[in-house]
């Protein structure tokens, strides 16, 4: 059975099964919640309707695609093998575990839903840690400190939808948290590749390496969340938000992003990175003028724009050039991109459609949820059992 696993090509490396199995459980996830929403389905799970769309996608399918990208990542970043066989088969077992016991926690009770739940990212943050140690690459330990929040947000959403029957202050933790994640990879990644991607082209202006701006951005930025973790109805939290959305538009306006809009692949990165100072300026002019906009559809700015455009944007990219194919966009990958935005936009304005509202929202999960399905059926030879490539790290 090892000898078998150790030989299935999807368990060659993280990104295979928990790209695929992320992007089915944020499609899943966001099509069923359109009859949860309308009262034609009704699920055997103990969290409110509402907890159960938010958690199946910030705990669900997020926590597969930053396991997918954490667990290739680290061979990059340390030099050891992937993380691969019956160790990956394991986790995928885990997270499949959690789904299942939140979709059913009605019936086992809620505190062992839990329980199983919280398996997999505390075997994840164990694997994950151990790999950075190992290979010695202690300064993404911080990384590693991240990832552990998110399960922490994750117990947390579990107790406080048990103790007072919504989880209110943990679905922003966990958003902060992820977006925290965004901001700290984004800004590693999205100038590397873009260097990159000018130098081959003799580009005389280049993007802006990490410095004491970027870290201050992201200092400027944690506070801004904790704020609206704890806070977010303050006018403090608004300020905040407003500062922290014009330092991170400054670090976006520093990555050279125009002169990418002819390779859909890089360009993607740049807007999907958009969308979080452009979340930050909402958030805070919701605070300050409530009566003019809908807190909700600011906060979809970052759920369904950031979340939904950087993670596609990655697990394209990640998964085309580990499996040795080139670092290009096709049509498939362009309406992958379309589809997530106009998705994303359409959620963000449905509260403001008046009367086709609700038209709105079902166009939004449609376009949303068919961009991952998608990406899944695209990519799913690619992913889980073509051969015969060499694997190239990216």
């Amino acid at each position: 059975m090892t000898l078998s696993l150790r030989r299935s090509y999807w368990l060659t490396g993280g990104f295979r099964p928990f790209f695929f199995l992320g992007a089915l459980s944020m499609a899943l996830s966001v099509l069923v919640w359109i009859p949860i929403l309308s009262g034609h389905l009704d699920l055997p799970t103990a969290f409110l309707p509402r907890d159960w769309h938010i958690h199946t996608l910030l705990f669900g399918g997020v926590s597969a695609i930053i396991a997918g990208f954490a667990l290739t990542a680290v061979a990059n970043w340390t030099g050891r093998p992937l993380v691969a066989g019956g160790e990956l088969f394991a986790l995928v077992l885990l997270w499949l575990a959690g789904r299942v016991a939140v979709t059913v926690s009605a019936l086992t009770g809620a505190w062992a839903a839990m329980a199983v739940d919280l398996a997999f990212p505390l075997a994840l943050v164990a694997v994950f840690a151990r790999e950075v140690i190992a290979g010695g690459n202690l300064r993404n330990l911080r990384i590693v400190v991240i990832v552990a929040l998110y399960g922490l947000a994750n117990a947390a959403f579990h107790a406080e939808a048990a103790l007072t029957g919504v989880a209110d202050h943990a679905a922003r933790a966990g958003i902060a948290v992820v977006l925290l994640l965004v901001m700290l990879i984004g800004g590693r990644i999205i100038p590397a590749f873009t260097r990159n991607w000018l130098v081959q082209r003799r580009a005389l202006s280049l993007p802006a390496g990490f410095s004491r701006l970027d870290g201050a951005v992201m200092l400027v930025s944690a506070l801004a969340l904790v704020l609206w973790t704890a806070r977010p109805d303050h006018v403090a939290t608004a300020l905040a938000m407003l500062i922290a959305g014009l330092a991170n538009g400054l670090r976006l306006s520093r990555w050279c992003g125009l002169a990418t809009r002819r390779d859909p692949l890089l360009l993607i990165l740049h807007l999907g990175f958009a969308t979080v100072p452009l979340g930050f300026a909402l958030e805070g002019l919701a605070i300050l003028l409530p009566g003019a906009l809908e807190p909700a559809a600011a906060a979809h700015v970052w759920t369904a724009g950031t979340f939904g455009m950087m993670t596609l944007a990655v697990m394209t990219r990640a998964s085309r050039g580990h499996s040795g194919h080139p670092l290009a966009a096709g049509r498939l990958e362009v309406a992958i991109y379309a589809l997530v935005a106009l998705g994303a936009a359409a959620r963000v304005l449905a509260p403001y459609a008046g009367g086709w509202m609700v038209h709105l929202f079902a166009c939004a999960a449609l376009a949303w949820a068919l961009a991952y399905l998608l990406f899944a059926a695209g990519y799913a030879r690619m992913l889980l059992w073509q051969s015969g490539l060499p694997v190239r790290r990216s």
